[in-house]
Protein backbone atom coordinates (compact mmCIF):
# COMPACT_ATOMS: atom_id res chain seq x y z
CA UNK A 1 0.00 0.00 0.00
CA UNK A 2 1.37 3.38 -0.98
CA UNK A 3 0.17 6.71 0.35
CA UNK A 4 -0.06 10.02 -1.44
CA UNK A 5 0.08 13.20 0.62
CA UNK A 6 -3.06 14.97 1.69
CA UNK A 7 -0.76 17.49 3.31
CA UNK A 8 2.81 16.39 2.76
CA UNK A 9 6.39 17.49 2.95
CA UNK A 10 9.79 17.18 4.51
CA UNK A 11 10.49 18.61 7.92
CA UNK A 12 11.97 22.09 7.70
CA UNK A 13 13.19 24.55 10.27
CA UNK A 14 10.91 27.38 11.35
CA UNK A 15 11.30 30.82 9.81
CA UNK A 16 12.81 33.36 12.18
CA UNK A 17 10.90 36.54 12.86
CA UNK A 18 13.38 38.57 10.82
CA UNK A 19 13.40 36.22 7.84
CA UNK A 20 9.60 36.12 7.85
CA UNK A 21 9.42 39.92 7.81
CA UNK A 22 11.90 39.99 4.95
CA UNK A 23 9.92 37.38 3.03
CA UNK A 24 6.66 39.30 3.49
CA UNK A 25 8.32 42.51 2.30
CA UNK A 26 9.85 40.75 -0.70
CA UNK A 27 6.55 39.11 -1.64
CA UNK A 28 4.68 42.41 -1.37
CA UNK A 29 7.22 44.06 -3.65
CA UNK A 30 6.83 41.40 -6.33
CA UNK A 31 3.03 41.46 -6.11
CA UNK A 32 2.81 45.25 -6.23
CA UNK A 33 4.76 45.28 -9.50
CA UNK A 34 2.97 42.36 -11.17
CA UNK A 35 0.46 43.05 -13.97
CA UNK A 36 -0.75 39.43 -13.99
CA UNK A 37 -1.09 37.14 -10.95
CA UNK A 38 -2.45 33.60 -10.65
CA UNK A 39 -3.35 32.22 -7.22
CA UNK A 40 -3.79 28.55 -6.30
CA UNK A 41 -5.33 26.75 -3.36
CA UNK A 42 -4.86 23.05 -2.71
CA UNK A 43 -7.20 20.41 -4.12
CA UNK A 44 -10.64 20.43 -2.48
CA UNK A 45 -9.84 23.85 -1.06
CA UNK A 46 -11.07 24.65 2.43
CA UNK A 47 -11.92 28.10 3.75
CA UNK A 48 -8.32 28.88 4.65
CA UNK A 49 -6.92 28.00 1.22
CA UNK A 50 -9.69 29.64 -0.79
CA UNK A 51 -10.18 32.57 1.57
CA UNK A 52 -6.45 33.32 1.39
CA UNK A 53 -6.37 33.23 -2.41
CA UNK A 54 -9.54 35.29 -2.83
CA UNK A 55 -8.61 37.94 -0.25
CA UNK A 56 -5.20 38.51 -1.81
CA UNK A 57 -6.57 38.21 -5.34
CA UNK A 58 -9.23 40.82 -4.63
CA UNK A 59 -6.62 43.28 -3.34
CA UNK A 60 -4.43 42.75 -6.41
CA UNK A 61 -7.38 43.14 -8.77
CA UNK A 62 -8.22 46.47 -7.13
CA UNK A 63 -4.61 47.53 -7.80
CA UNK A 64 -5.14 46.86 -11.50
CA UNK A 65 -3.61 43.41 -11.92
CA UNK A 66 -5.14 40.68 -14.06
CA UNK A 67 -6.08 38.03 -11.48
CA UNK A 68 -7.33 34.44 -11.55
CA UNK A 69 -7.82 31.90 -8.74
CA UNK A 70 -7.90 28.14 -9.28
CA UNK A 71 -7.32 24.72 -7.70
CA UNK A 72 -6.69 21.24 -9.06
CA UNK A 73 -9.97 19.61 -8.06
CA UNK A 74 -12.92 20.05 -8.42
CA UNK A 75 -13.66 22.73 -11.02
CA UNK A 76 -15.88 24.62 -8.56
CA UNK A 77 -15.47 25.14 -4.81
CA UNK A 78 -17.80 23.72 -2.18
CA UNK A 79 -21.23 25.40 -2.07
CA UNK A 80 -20.48 26.79 1.38
CA UNK A 81 -17.51 28.75 0.00
CA UNK A 82 -18.89 30.10 -3.26
CA UNK A 83 -20.27 33.31 -1.78
CA UNK A 84 -16.71 34.37 -0.91
CA UNK A 85 -15.90 34.93 -4.59
CA UNK A 86 -17.71 38.23 -5.05
CA UNK A 87 -15.41 39.26 -7.91
CA UNK A 88 -15.72 36.11 -10.03
CA UNK A 89 -12.00 35.37 -9.76
CA UNK A 90 -12.29 31.55 -9.72
CA UNK A 91 -11.55 29.79 -13.01
CA UNK A 92 -11.25 26.06 -13.81
CA UNK A 93 -7.75 24.58 -14.27
CA UNK A 94 -8.27 24.54 -18.04
CA UNK A 95 -8.20 28.35 -18.04
CA UNK A 96 -4.90 28.64 -16.17
CA UNK A 97 -1.87 29.48 -18.36
CA UNK A 98 0.74 26.73 -18.64
CA UNK A 99 3.40 29.05 -17.19
CA UNK A 100 1.88 31.98 -15.27
CA UNK A 101 4.45 34.78 -14.91
CA UNK A 102 3.74 35.15 -11.19
CA UNK A 103 2.08 32.39 -9.23
CA UNK A 104 0.98 32.48 -5.58
CA UNK A 105 0.23 29.15 -3.89
CA UNK A 106 -1.83 29.38 -0.70
CA UNK A 107 -2.01 26.86 2.15
CA UNK A 108 -0.38 23.97 0.27
CA UNK A 109 2.48 22.10 1.92
CA UNK A 110 3.74 20.39 -1.22
CA UNK A 111 3.32 20.20 -4.97
CA UNK A 112 1.38 16.96 -4.47
CA UNK A 113 -1.43 18.95 -2.85
CA UNK A 114 -2.00 20.87 -6.08
CA UNK A 115 -3.10 17.86 -8.11
CA UNK A 116 -3.20 18.57 -11.85
CA UNK A 117 -2.03 22.15 -11.33
CA UNK A 118 1.37 21.08 -10.02
CA UNK A 119 2.71 21.24 -13.58
CA UNK A 120 1.89 24.99 -13.71
CA UNK A 121 4.30 25.56 -10.82
CA UNK A 122 7.01 23.66 -12.66
CA UNK A 123 6.18 25.53 -15.87
CA UNK A 124 6.43 28.92 -14.17
CA UNK A 125 9.82 28.12 -12.62
CA UNK A 126 11.14 26.64 -15.88
CA UNK A 127 10.10 29.81 -17.71
CA UNK A 128 11.91 32.01 -15.19
CA UNK A 129 8.77 33.19 -13.42
CA UNK A 130 8.13 33.62 -9.72
CA UNK A 131 6.31 31.18 -7.43
CA UNK A 132 5.39 32.63 -4.02
CA UNK A 133 4.28 30.05 -1.45
CA UNK A 134 2.18 31.27 1.49
CA UNK A 135 1.70 28.57 4.10
CA UNK A 136 1.60 27.65 7.78
CA UNK A 137 2.10 23.88 7.56
CA UNK A 138 5.04 22.59 9.56
CA UNK A 139 6.10 20.17 6.81
CA UNK A 140 6.11 22.58 3.86
CA UNK A 141 8.68 21.43 1.27
CA UNK A 142 9.69 24.98 0.25
CA UNK A 143 8.99 24.44 -3.43
CA UNK A 144 8.57 28.12 -4.33
CA UNK A 145 11.09 30.65 -5.56
CA UNK A 146 10.01 32.70 -2.53
CA UNK A 147 8.53 30.94 0.50
CA UNK A 148 6.57 32.95 3.07
CA UNK A 149 6.14 30.38 5.80
CA UNK A 150 5.12 30.60 9.45
CA UNK A 151 4.44 27.29 11.14
CA UNK A 152 3.35 29.09 14.31
CA UNK A 153 0.48 30.81 12.46
CA UNK A 154 -2.92 29.28 13.09
CA UNK A 155 -4.02 29.86 9.49
CA UNK A 156 -2.61 30.97 6.16
CA UNK A 157 -5.04 33.92 6.11
CA UNK A 158 -2.90 35.49 8.85
CA UNK A 159 0.04 35.62 6.44
CA UNK A 160 -2.23 37.07 3.76
CA UNK A 161 -3.34 39.81 6.15
CA UNK A 162 0.30 40.71 6.77
CA UNK A 163 0.79 40.94 3.01
CA UNK A 164 -2.32 43.09 2.59
CA UNK A 165 -1.04 45.46 5.27
CA UNK A 166 2.37 45.58 3.59
CA UNK A 167 0.66 46.43 0.30
CA UNK A 168 -1.46 49.11 1.97
CA UNK A 169 -4.60 47.34 0.76
CA UNK A 170 -8.03 48.30 2.04
CA UNK A 171 -9.58 45.81 4.45
CA UNK A 172 -13.11 46.06 3.06
CA UNK A 173 -15.98 43.75 3.99
CA UNK A 174 -15.62 41.13 1.19
CA UNK A 175 -11.89 40.81 1.92
CA UNK A 176 -12.48 40.60 5.67
CA UNK A 177 -15.10 37.85 5.16
CA UNK A 178 -12.59 35.75 3.22
CA UNK A 179 -10.04 36.14 6.00
CA UNK A 180 -12.56 35.46 8.76
CA UNK A 181 -13.77 32.29 7.03
CA UNK A 182 -10.25 30.88 7.00
CA UNK A 183 -9.59 31.96 10.56
CA UNK A 184 -12.76 30.55 12.15
CA UNK A 185 -12.41 27.17 10.42
CA UNK A 186 -8.68 26.60 10.89
CA UNK A 187 -8.87 27.47 14.60
CA UNK A 188 -11.93 25.25 15.18
CA UNK A 189 -14.07 28.26 16.00
CA UNK A 190 -11.18 29.87 17.91
CA UNK A 191 -10.57 26.86 20.18
CA UNK A 192 -6.94 26.85 19.03
CA UNK A 193 -6.33 30.57 18.87
CA UNK A 194 -3.79 32.88 20.46
CA UNK A 195 -4.59 36.29 21.88
CA UNK A 196 -3.25 37.79 18.65
CA UNK A 197 -5.72 35.75 16.59
CA UNK A 198 -8.58 37.13 18.68
CA UNK A 199 -7.25 40.64 18.06
CA UNK A 200 -7.22 39.92 14.32
CA UNK A 201 -10.77 38.56 14.55
CA UNK A 202 -11.86 41.77 16.29
CA UNK A 203 -10.28 43.77 13.47
CA UNK A 204 -12.24 41.75 10.90
CA UNK A 205 -15.47 42.27 12.85
CA UNK A 206 -14.72 45.99 12.91
CA UNK A 207 -14.49 45.78 9.10
CA UNK A 208 -18.12 44.65 9.08
CA UNK A 209 -17.98 40.86 9.19
CA UNK A 210 -21.16 39.26 10.57
CA UNK A 211 -19.79 36.21 12.43
CA UNK A 212 -23.08 34.29 12.46
CA UNK A 213 -23.82 34.86 8.76
CA UNK A 214 -20.24 33.99 7.78
CA UNK A 215 -19.86 30.93 9.99
CA UNK A 216 -23.26 29.27 9.59
CA UNK A 217 -22.82 28.05 5.98
CA UNK A 218 -19.28 26.90 6.77
CA UNK A 219 -19.92 24.91 9.93
CA UNK A 220 -23.62 24.62 10.71
CA UNK A 221 -25.43 23.95 7.44
CA UNK A 222 -25.92 20.58 5.69
CA UNK A 223 -28.47 19.12 3.26
CA UNK A 224 -31.09 16.75 4.65
CA UNK A 225 -29.28 13.77 3.10
CA UNK A 226 -26.40 14.46 5.47
CA UNK A 227 -28.48 13.14 8.37
CA UNK A 228 -28.98 9.74 6.73
CA UNK A 229 -25.31 9.44 5.88
CA UNK A 230 -24.35 10.43 9.39
CA UNK A 231 -26.68 7.87 10.97
CA UNK A 232 -25.09 5.04 9.01
CA UNK A 233 -21.53 6.23 9.53
CA UNK A 234 -21.83 6.82 13.27
CA UNK A 235 -23.46 3.43 13.81
CA UNK A 236 -20.31 1.79 12.39
CA UNK A 237 -17.84 3.73 14.54
CA UNK A 238 -15.42 1.60 16.54
CA UNK A 239 -13.53 2.43 19.73
CA UNK A 240 -10.15 0.84 20.50
CA UNK A 241 -9.26 1.91 24.06
CA UNK A 242 -5.79 0.31 24.05
CA UNK A 243 -4.66 1.83 20.74
CA UNK A 244 -2.77 5.12 20.32
CA UNK A 245 -0.37 4.19 23.12
CA UNK A 246 -3.25 3.37 25.43
CA UNK A 247 -4.90 6.77 24.96
CA UNK A 248 -7.72 5.45 22.78
CA UNK A 249 -8.49 5.44 19.07
CA UNK A 250 -11.93 5.87 17.49
CA UNK A 251 -12.61 5.49 13.78
CA UNK A 252 -15.29 5.06 11.18
CA UNK A 253 -15.67 4.83 7.41
CA UNK A 254 -17.70 6.80 4.89
CA UNK A 255 -18.43 4.66 1.85
CA UNK A 256 -18.83 6.30 -1.54
CA UNK A 257 -22.46 5.24 -1.85
CA UNK A 258 -23.22 6.80 1.55
CA UNK A 259 -21.97 10.20 0.40
CA UNK A 260 -23.85 10.19 -2.90
CA UNK A 261 -25.31 13.63 -3.55
CA UNK A 262 -23.39 15.28 -0.71
CA UNK A 263 -20.59 17.82 -0.96
CA UNK A 264 -17.03 17.16 0.14
CA UNK A 265 -17.52 19.59 3.01
CA UNK A 266 -20.35 17.41 4.35
CA UNK A 267 -18.17 14.30 4.36
CA UNK A 268 -15.20 16.18 5.78
CA UNK A 269 -17.27 17.37 8.74
CA UNK A 270 -17.77 13.81 10.04
CA UNK A 271 -14.37 13.89 11.75
CA UNK A 272 -15.51 16.76 13.96
CA UNK A 273 -18.22 14.53 15.44
CA UNK A 274 -16.06 11.43 15.75
CA UNK A 275 -13.37 13.37 17.59
CA UNK A 276 -15.80 14.26 20.40
CA UNK A 277 -15.48 10.70 21.77
CA UNK A 278 -14.30 11.20 25.33
CA UNK A 279 -12.56 7.82 25.59
CA UNK A 280 -10.30 8.41 22.59
CA UNK A 281 -7.36 10.75 22.13
CA UNK A 282 -7.18 10.11 18.37
CA UNK A 283 -9.96 9.96 15.79
CA UNK A 284 -9.86 8.88 12.15
CA UNK A 285 -12.35 8.91 9.30
CA UNK A 286 -11.67 6.87 6.17
CA UNK A 287 -13.47 8.42 3.20
CA UNK A 288 -13.80 6.19 0.15
CA UNK A 289 -12.96 8.11 -3.04
CA UNK A 290 -12.70 5.09 -5.35
CA UNK A 291 -12.19 1.31 -5.30
CA UNK A 292 -9.66 0.68 -2.51
CA UNK A 293 -8.79 4.39 -2.62
CA UNK A 294 -9.17 6.45 0.54
CA UNK A 295 -8.79 9.94 1.89
CA UNK A 296 -8.07 9.76 5.62
CA UNK A 297 -8.53 12.49 8.22
CA UNK A 298 -6.71 12.22 11.55
CA UNK A 299 -7.40 14.35 14.62
CA UNK A 300 -5.98 14.38 18.14
CA UNK A 301 -7.31 16.15 21.21
CA UNK A 302 -4.06 17.36 22.76
CA UNK A 303 -1.48 14.63 23.38
CA UNK A 304 -0.58 12.71 20.19
CA UNK A 305 1.28 14.28 17.28
CA UNK A 306 -0.84 12.95 14.43
CA UNK A 307 1.24 14.81 11.83
CA UNK A 308 3.97 12.25 12.58
CA UNK A 309 1.49 9.42 12.05
CA UNK A 310 0.19 10.97 8.84
CA UNK A 311 3.74 11.42 7.54
CA UNK A 312 4.39 7.73 8.19
CA UNK A 313 1.35 6.96 6.03
CA UNK A 314 2.46 9.22 3.19
CA UNK A 315 0.79 12.48 4.21
CA UNK A 316 1.20 15.14 6.86
CA UNK A 317 -0.31 18.29 8.27
CA UNK A 318 -0.56 19.78 11.75
CA UNK A 319 0.21 18.17 15.10
CA UNK A 320 -3.47 17.85 16.02
CA UNK A 321 -5.01 17.72 12.53
CA UNK A 322 -3.51 15.80 9.63
CA UNK A 323 -4.36 13.44 6.83
CA UNK A 324 -3.26 11.37 3.88
CA UNK A 325 -4.58 9.48 0.89
CA UNK A 326 -3.80 5.82 0.28
CA UNK A 327 -4.76 2.75 -1.67
CA UNK A 328 -5.56 -0.59 -0.11
CA UNK A 329 -8.29 -2.38 1.77
CA UNK A 330 -9.91 -0.74 4.75
CA UNK A 331 -8.35 -3.11 7.31
CA UNK A 332 -4.89 -2.46 5.81
CA UNK A 333 -5.27 1.29 6.16
CA UNK A 334 -6.40 0.95 9.77
CA UNK A 335 -3.50 -1.37 10.58
CA UNK A 336 -1.05 1.17 9.18
CA UNK A 337 -2.65 3.97 11.22
CA UNK A 338 -2.49 1.91 14.43
CA UNK A 339 1.21 1.20 13.88
CA UNK A 340 1.97 4.83 13.11
CA UNK A 341 0.14 6.02 16.22
CA UNK A 342 2.23 3.73 18.42
CA UNK A 343 5.35 5.51 17.18
CA UNK A 344 3.94 9.05 17.23
CA UNK A 345 5.48 11.51 19.71
CA UNK A 346 3.42 12.54 22.70
CA UNK A 347 3.02 16.28 23.02
CA UNK A 348 4.01 17.98 26.22
CA UNK A 349 6.05 15.00 27.41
Amino acid sequence: MRGQPETAGQQGGPETGESLREAVTAAAGKLAAAPDVTLFGHVNPDADALGSALALGRALKKRGSEVRVSFGHPDKPAHSLRDLDVDGLIVPPSEVPSAPPLLVVCDSGSLGRLGRLADRVKGTIAAGGEVIVLDHHIANTRYGTLNVLDESAEATVLLVLRLLDELGAELDLPTARCLYAGLVTDTRSFRHASAEVHRVAARLLDAGVDPEATTKPLLDTHPFGFLGMLAGVLSKAELEPSAAQGLGFVHTTVRKDQSEGLGSEDVDSVIDLIRTTGEAEVAAVLKEIGPDHWSVSLRANSRVDVSHAANACGGGGHRLASGFTARGEEHEILAEIRKALEDAPLLGS
